[in-house]
């Protein structure tokens, strides 16, 4: 497979050693960078960042973490946060929960979400509160999580 790299005045071709059903151009802009391969250990010299994903609230959330690892959602009621789809182990992040204008919303969890203790964490129920859920997928089935209370 041929890769051509265009950008500002240099132009080159590089082959790689892949049979893609069609070639494929990128296209780089005029500034020098290094590619990172996703096979390979790399030690990155900035920050390497996702986007924060919205989530739609409604009496049962699902996450999708084919999306995001970041998401955040205000809730408007009492809510179920169900077992996300497309869980890959190793992933992490956080889930940032806000009260509505009227705060006393409570958050049930799918039965992925493992909490310390085995308790479920109670919700901050102040108007506006924040709280930031901490997860790491340890499985298929299985998420470790942490609440932070309160985050001000």
């Amino acid at each position: 497979m041929a890769i051509k790299i265009s950008g500002g005045t240099t132009n080159f071709a590089s082959t790689f050693s892949a049979s893609p059903t069609a070639d494929r151009t990128v296209t780089v802009p005029d500034v020098s960078f290094t590619l990172a391969g996703t096979d390979a250990n790399q030690t990155f010299s900035v920050a390497q960042r996702g986007a924060i994903t919205a989530l739609t609230d409604g009496a049962t959330i699902t996450p999708n973490f084919n999306n995001a690892n970041n998401f955040s959602v205000t809730l408007g009621g009492n809510r179920t946060l169900a077992n996300p789809t497309n869980l890959t182990a190793g992933q992490s992040g956080v889930i940032v929960i806000t009260q509505d204008g009227s705060g006393s919303k409570t958050l049930a969890y799918g039965s992925n979400w493992k909490f310390p203790g085995g308790t479920a964490p109670t919700l901050t129920t102040t108007a506006n509160a924040v709280d930031v859920l901490v997860y790491y997928v340890e499985s298929a089935s299985r998420i470790s999580a942490r609440l932070i209370s309160d985050v001000k």
